[in-house]
C-alpha cells in the first residue's frame, strides 16, 4: 500500500501521481481520520501519565496512614476511559488502513498517464513471419494433428477449458521443461507453491479486497466470516512468491532473492466470445512459469532490467516474433508501479498478444505483508518486490503452432525445444 506518511505531506502530489492511473481521489477522509488519530493517541498518553501517576502515589500515603480510596477509584476509572480510547483508536486505524489499501500503486515519475492508448513500444524482435500458402489459425492447426482436445476439455469442464493430448502434452511439458532449465541456469531458485492460498496471500499482493471477485474461492463452510481460513485458487504464482517471506526481517546481504516457480494458474474470468480469444489464447486454467525478485530499494531498478532481458531471451531463443511495450500508467495492474509487456504475434488474427508482463511493486506489497530488511544503517527498510512471467504457455504454444507451421498442416518444433522432445523435429498428424 502507499505509504500514509507520503499521503498526509504531499496529499496534491500523490493525488497528481493517483490520476495518471484514472484514479482521483479525495484525502479529506484521511487527513481527518488522521486527526482524530492523534488526537486520541494525546488524550491516551495523558490518561496513561495520570494513572502512572496515581499508581505511583498511593504506596506513599498509605505508608503515610492517608484515605486512597478516591485515587484507586479515580484510577480504575482511568482504566475504563483508556479501554475506550483503545478501542476508539483501533477503529479509527482500521477505517484509516482500509482507505488506503483500496488505493493503487503510485506509477513511477517517467511512467505515463492514460491507458493502452498510450502504451509505448520499446523494441520489435525478429520478422513477422510469411508464408507462400494459405496459413491455418492455431485451433484448426492443434485440432488436425492432435494437439488440443477443445471438445472434450468444455465436456469435462465447461468453457475456457481444453485438454492437451498426445503431441500435444509433450510441447506443453517441453516449453516448460525449456523455460525452467534457462532460469536454473540463471541462479534463479526452483519453488512449487500451494495451488491454494490463504487470503493474506491476496492481501499482501494487492488483489484483495479490491479484486477478490476475480478469483475461484475454495468452499470451505467453517471460514464463513473468519479470513484466516478462507482459501482461493492461485492465479499467478507472484501472489505466492511475494509473500513467502511475509512478515519477516531478513539480512541486506540476503537480497536480492531471486526466484521462480511452475504452477497451473486458475483466473475466474476467462474473456470474450471474440474470435481473438478463441482456444488457448484465454482460459480459466494455463500453466505459467512465474519470476520473482525480492531486493532491496537500489537494486530494484537493476532487477527490472534482468527480468525484462530474461523474458525477452526466451522469447528470442524460440524464435518467435514479438515486441515489448512499455504501459502507461491506467494500463499498469493497480500493484505495479511499472510494467512492460512482452507481446507475441499470432498471424492468423493480425494482432500481438502479452505472453509476459514484467513488473515492479517498488515497496507496494511489502507495506501489506509486512517484507522487511535490516539495512545497513541499522533500520529495519521495506523491500521491493518484481515479478515477470517467465513465460506462460497458453499464447506461446499457439503462437509457435502458428508461426512454425508448413504448408502440409505439420509443424516445426523450434530447435530449443528438441532436446525435450526427444529430438523430435516435426509435428504432424
Amino acid at each position: 500500500m502507499i505509504d500514509i506518511k507520503m499521503i498526509l505531506a504531499n496529499p496534491d502530489e500523490v493525488k497528481a501521481k493517483l490520476a495518471k492511473k484514472g484514479c482521483e481521489v479525495d484525502f479529506t477522509t484521511v487527513i481527518e481520520l488522521d486527526g482524530k488519530r492523534k488526537e486520541l493517541i494525546k488524550r491516551g498518553d495523558e490518561l496513561k501519565s495520570e494513572r502512572n501517576k496515581a499508581s505511583a502515589l498511593v504506596p506513599q500515603l498509605k505508608k503515610q496512614g492517608q484515605d486512597v480510596s478516591e485515587i484507586i477509584a479515580r484510577t480504575k476509572a482511568i482504566g475504563g476511559e483508556i479501554a475506550e480510547l483503545d478501542k476508539a483508536l483501533a477503529e479509527v486505524e482500521t477505517e484509516l488502513t482500509d482507505f488506503v489499501c483500496r488505493l493503487p500503486n503510485l506509477p513511477d515519475d517517467d511512467v505515463i498517464a492514460g491507458g493502452k492508448e498510450a502504451n509505448e513500444i520499446v523494441k520489435v524482435v525478429g520478422s513477422k513471419p510469411e508464408f507462400d500458402f494459405k496459413p491455418l489459425d492455431h485451433v484448426t492447426l492443434c485440432t488436425k494433428n492432435g494437439l488440443i482436445d477443445y471438445e472434450r476439455g468444455v465436456k469435462l469442464s465447461g468453457s475456457g477449458h481444453w485438454i492437451y493430448r498426445g503431441a500435444g502434452a509433450r510441447l506443453e511439458w517441453a516449453l516448460l521443461n525449456f523455460f525452467v532449465s534457462e532460469h536454473l541456469k540463471d541462479g534463479y531458485e526452483f519453488i512449487m507453491p500451494p495451488l491454494a492460498l490463504g487470503y493474506n496471500s491476496g492481501y499482501g499482493s494487492g488483489q484483495f479486497p479490491k479484486f477478490r471477485d476475480e478469483v475461484f474461492w475454495v468452499e470451505n463452510a467453517e471460514a464463513e466470516g473468519d479470513r484466516k481460513k478462507m482459501k482461493f485458487m492461485l492465479p499467478t504464482a507472484e501472489t505466492a512468491l511475494v509473500n513467502l517471506y511475509a512478515g519477516e526481517i531478513m539480512k541486506e546481504s540476503e537480497l536480492p532473492k531471486k526466484l521462480f516457480a511452475y504452477t497451473p494458474c486458475f483466473r475466474k474470468e476467462a474473456g470474450s466470445y471474440r474470435s481473438e480469444e478463441r482456444g488457448m489464447i484465454r482460459g480459466h486454467q494455463f500453466n505459467k512459469v512465474e519470476m520473482v525478485q525480492i531486493t532491496t530499494p537500489a537494486q530494484s531498478k537493476q532487477a527490472f532490467e534482468e527480468l525484462v532481458n530474461k523474458a525477452c531471451s526466451l522469447m528470442e531463443k524460440l524464435g518467435l516474433h514479438f515486441q515489448l511495450s512499455k504501459l502507461a500508467a491506467g494500463d499498469c495492474s493497480a500493484s505495479m508501479a511499472r510494467t512492460y509487456d512482452i507481446e507475441v504475434w499470432i498471424p492468423s488474427m493480425g494482432i500481438y498478444k502479452e505472453v509476459s508482463s514484467v513488473s515492479n511493486a517498488n515497496d507496494y506489497q511489502a507495506r501489506r505483508n509486512g517484507t522487511r530488511y535490516k539495512a545497513s544503517t541499522g533500520k529495519n527498510e521495506f523491500v521491493h518486490t518484481l515479478n515477470g512471467s517467465g513465460l506462460a504457455t497458453s499464447r506461446v504454444l499457439p503462437a509457435i503452432v502458428e508461426q512454425y507451421q508448413q504448408a502440409d498442416g505439420s509443424i516445426r518444433v523450434p530447435e530449443v525445444l528438441r532436446p525435450f522432445l526427444g529430438g523430435l523435429e516435426v509435428i504432424k498428424a
